[in-house]
């Protein structure tokens, strides 16, 4: 008895002299307590300190018919773990299921208080009720990353158109006159987009982001109506006659393909309401691809 109680007061001597003896002393002296009494070296908190301290373990995982190895660290947790097998599995971590032993661990628990060592071997799983639980957000997130890229998908195309309307807003504005079809096709395929946009069904940023695509098209198509205007009037300027607006309107929108006069109906029966911005009146009734852009 007297043997085993030095050898006792041997192994607690070190923590004693540092931090002054007892488990508050274990703990100053880099030890603590885990649940269910286990005393064991004190994790290391500080992102500043050496990790060389820090074991690396090799565990050998099953999934299926093959076999993963992985590198990590004594003290990471079983959730981290699956972290690491996303990617060689293709499994989301969510729906692994990690067995040790017999015995399905928890993301929270850590390696090293379950005793695993290196070399240890576990079971991976697939938990087939948690991913059909989390579909119908899976089914969402793959819904609004394809709407958000064909909203990207048409940003680009208008960007190509912008700087059409550019170099025609140069021309014009510099006094050249340019053919007048080239501003109407111009104007049909900035109107194309615009009907893209409209059957594109979007929520959250993905909406944002329409929206401003949505803006963008219409103010394009507003100066180009502009520039036709100034255009015909500066083809017609030597004989010193200018055609109203409302004619030049009508006239372009007769010289518009089928399909799109068609859409130009549809808007003009869905509002005839027009909209007054401060001094200016915007003639061109959008509400019609902006309705759902809110």
């Amino acid at each position: 008895m007297l043997r085993m109680k030095t050898k006792a007061t041997r192994m607690l001597s070190p923590a004693k002299s540092s931090a002054g003896g007892g488990i508050g002393g274990s703990q100053a002296a880099g030890w603590e307590i885990r649940p269910g009494g286990m005393l064991v070296q004190k994790r290391n908190s500080d992102p500043n300190q050496s990790s060389i301290a820090i074991r690396t373990r090799k565990v050998r995982v099953k999934y299926g018919s093959s076999y993963h190895e992985i590198n990590i660290s004594s003290q990471a947790s079983f959730g981290e773990l699956k972290k690491m097998l996303a990617g060689p599995t293709g499994l989301h971590p969510q729906d692994q299921k990690l067995i040790y032993k017999e015995k399905e661990r928890d993301s929270k628990a850590f390696l090293d208080v379950v005793g695993m060592k290196d070399g240890s071997k576990l079971v991976l799983v697939e938990d087939v009720m948690s991913r059909e639980r989390r579909l119908p957000e899976l089914h969402k997130i793959a819904k609004m990353d394809k709407a958000s890229k064909a909203i990207s998908d048409i940003g680009m195309e208008v960007d190509k158109l912008a700087k059409q309307v550019s170099t025609l807003e140069s021309e014009i504005l510099g006094g050249r006159m340019v053919v007048e079809t080239i501003l109407l096709n111009l104007i049909e395929l900035l109107m194309t987009q615009l009907i893209k946009l409209d059957g594109i069904v979007v929520d959250g940023d993905a909406k944002l982001q329409r929206k401003m695509q949505v803006r963008r098209v219409q103010e394009y198509i507003e100066t180009l109506d502009m520039l036709k205007v100034r255009n015909r009037n500066s083809m017609l300027g030597r004989n010193g006659l200018k055609v109203p607006l409302q004619q030049q309107q009508k006239h372009s929108i007769g010289q518009m393909p089928i399909r799109m006069r068609k859409q130009h109906d549809q808007m003009k029966l869905r509002n005839l309401t027009v909209q007054k911005l401060g001094p200016i009146v915007v003639t061109t009734e959008w509400e019609t691809f902006d309705s759902g852009a809110v």
